[in-house]
């Protein structure tokens, strides 16, 4: 395994460092301003505009997409340590590059799945970043880390699907660009094979029926730059048949597909996270001074530092090793490896901002700094994609199975 940068990526790095310091850090104080002054709280605040129109002309577009015939072609590891710098501005860094979720994973999913007038209508706007996009899988109503319990409906009448059901916390069903809901649901409720029973479909924002209800919140925040967290109820919403992705049973599998690389994603994201609370909590150390002496010399807080550098180098590598087996073997191949970083990633990460607003006091919990959206995103992180309790339960299982 060698997790050396190549030249590709080493220049990719330097230019989105240079693109991070000169226009996103001061983007974000900007971007909140203008928020403030929007006819609606879910409106894309105008330098938004600008960061994509920027990262567009730099070549910093579509960088999570290994399909080269849609994205930028990079390999996961590649990716990663890209990812990671936009992770320590997540609220602005991977839309400004096209690279946010839920976009991402749904533009995987039409350039794997979707057949070619899916692509034309829906993948290429997307790539474009003239629209972003929803993926409408979670429900309230029953225990959705496992998926096999989705109670959605999406019936077959003629030539078109009847879509019935109630979904919530679909992230960017906010956004007022937000035109597509990709929609998992149960075509064969009755199957014999629970993982046949789902299908996912197509279901444009304006199609009747379909109702964004409400606004979720996240700890209070609402996730504004995200698109939001919506509740979304579909009655009788109706579609036509070409408007289903891959084939009917088709749903758990594309499923799979889209979050393996979801999950990764967030992982490396989560390390960029992390070393922005590292670099908060050292220059609050030496700049405040408490009991006599600066911060900086107070035995725990440089344990908490000091530990927080052992885990960020621990994950770092974990995460490089899980893109090296994605890119080598596959996602399956690299499945036990993917399920450990989901595990440890966000728990780790969010230990390491807790500290972090430990030691800004008052001012950690705040709006005058990120660590408390950051801890609220990465806490967030160890339910979406599925719980921690699931992946550890697959991950002993697995591990088990071998003495059994």
């Amino acid at each position: 395994m060698d997790f050396a940068f190549d030249g590709r990526t080493e220049e990719l790095r330097a230019r989105l460092d240079a693109f991070m310091t000169e226009r996103v850090y001061p983007a974000e104080r900007v971007a909140d301003e203008q928020r403030a002054a929007l006819a609606s709280p879910w409106d894309t605040p105008p330098v938004v505009e600008e960061l994509k129109a920027e990262a567009r002309r730099q070549g910093l577009w579509n960088l999570f997409l290994p399909d080269a015939e849609h994205g930028a072609g990079l390999t996961n590891l590649q990716y990663a340590p890209l990812a990671e710098i936009t992770g320590r501005s997540p609220q602005l860094a991977p839309t400004a590059l096209n690279c946010a979720a839920p976009d991402t994973g749904n533009m995987e999913v039409l350039a794997q799945f979707g057949d070619d007038e899916q692509k034309k209508r829906w993948l290429e706007p997307l790539l474009a970043g003239e629209i972003r996009s929803a993926f409408a899988m979670t429900e309230p109503d029953v225990a959705s880390s496992d998926a096999t319990n989705i109670e959605t409906r999406i019936e077959r009448d003629g030539d078109t699907y009847v879509i019935n059901g109630r979904k919530w916390y679909i992230s960017g069903a906010m956004n007022p660009l937000c035109q597509i809901f990709i929609v998992m649901g149960k075509t064969d409720p009755d199957g014999a094979d629970i993982r046949r029973q789902q299908s996912m479909i197509l279901v444009p924002r304006d199609t009747p029926g379909l109702t964004v209800r409400r606004a979720m919140q996240v700890y209070g925040y609402e996730d504004h730059y995200h698109g939001g967290h919506a509740e979304v109820v579909f009655e009788d919403v109706r579609v036509p048949v070409g408007n289903l992705i891959g084939e009917e049973g088709g749903g758990f599998g594309i499923a799979q597909a889209r979050l393996g690389p979801g999950r990764i994603h967030h992982c490396m994201r989560l390390i960029g996270m992390a070393e922005r609370a590292i670099e908060l909590m050292c220059r609050r150390a030496v700049s405040r001074t408490a009991f006599g002496k600066p911060l900086a010399q107070q035995g725990v807080v440089q344990e908490w530092i000091a530990d927080a550098r052992v885990a960020v180098e621990q994950l770092r590598l974990l995460v490089l090793k899980t893109a090296w087996l994605m890119d080598t073997v596959g996602n399956k191949g690299a499945h036990t490896e993917i399920q450990a970083i989901k595990i440890a990633t966000p728990r780790t990460v969010v230990g390491i901002l807790d500290k972090a607003v430990q030691l800004h006091g008052a001012g950690g919990v705040s709006q005058d700094f990120p660590l408390a959206e950051l801890w609220a995103g990465a806490r967030t992180l160890q339910l979406a994609d599925g719980p921690d309790e699931v992946h550890q339960r697959s991950l002993a299982r697995r591990e088990l199975k071998r003495y059994l």
